[in-house]
């Protein structure tokens, strides 16, 4: 993760650019969410990192969570960073303007990939809330990964994962490999025959079908997906990587 994506002169790491993505997605979801001063709590949200360690993401007065609410998030950033914007000026220019950029998570890059650990921790995270969300849409997970396990074969444990459910559907663990080459992306195939070795195989494999909701998502964002598409995205760039995560969280936040 301290690489760069591939094709990109930003000069900032994948670790950096990752971390930029999910706060905005955050703070999407607290904005959704929100009527006036109210935040309403219609889901929950969890954050998993791992390299030299395995344990909840979230900074600040989050630190520790497994799970945090919408409401949490909304008043509890771990800080406010001052940044800059260009936007246009109603006078057919364009002026730079300040604003402050919500931050639950820093990026980090230490340490191998205990794919394993992390997603048993995620497991047993999710066996808890679906036995007392029983009626509730089901958890859907988005595993982000640059490289393969350190730490054993995850298939059984992803395996795992995706029998869990709710009375509405099983969980869905997406899984979205980060890009340090030029190759081309593979966003949401429908089978292995356009993946390039085994890691990728094992990452298609262990990833869900599209729910019928993301495949209409999907659709809408000019994927050609079918029934047999699989959210799993193979050497994705960032541009694709903001689309995969905006498109599998997108459904579960309306309301």
């Amino acid at each position: 993760m301290e690489d760069g994506f591939a094709g990109a002169d930003s000069g900032r790491s994948k670790a950096q650019e990752l971390a930029d993505v999910i706060n905005r997605l955050l703070q999407t979801l607290v904005t959704r969410c929100a009527q006036g001063e109210d935040v309403h709590d219609y889901f929950e949200i969890g954050l998993i990192g791992y390299g030299a360690t395995v344990a909840p993401a979230f900074q600040g007065p989050l630190a520790g969570r497994e799970l945090v609410r919408v409401s949490d998030l909304a008043f509890n950033p771990a800080l406010l960073e001052q940044r800059t914007r260009t936007v246009a000026d109603g006078d057919g220019g364009v002026i730079e303007e300040t604003y402050q950029f919500p931050v639950w998570i820093d990026p980090v890059h230490i340490g191998g990939t205990p794919m394993c650990e992390a997603l048993r921790r995620a497991k047993a995270t999710l066996e808890t809330w679906v036995t007392s969300h029983r009626n509730s849409y089901p958890p859907t997970v988005v595993h982000i990964t640059d490289g393969e396990s350190t730490d054993g074969e995850p298939f059984g444990i992803a395996s795992s994962i995706r029998s869990l459910s709710t009375s509405d559907g099983p969980v869905a663990l997406f899984n979205l490999h980060l890009s340090s080459t030029a190759a081309k992306p593979v966003t949401f195939p429908s089978s292995e025959s356009d993946l390039p070795d085994a890691f990728a195989r094992i990452l298609f494999d262990m990833s869900s079908l599209l729910p019928a909701p993301v495949r209409h998502e999907a659709r809408f964002e000019g994927y050609p997906v079918t029934d047999s598409s699989r959210g799993f995205a193979f050497n994705a760039d960032l541009v694709e990587t903001i689309r995969f995560i905006d498109i599998g969280t997108r459904v579960s936040t309306r309301r």
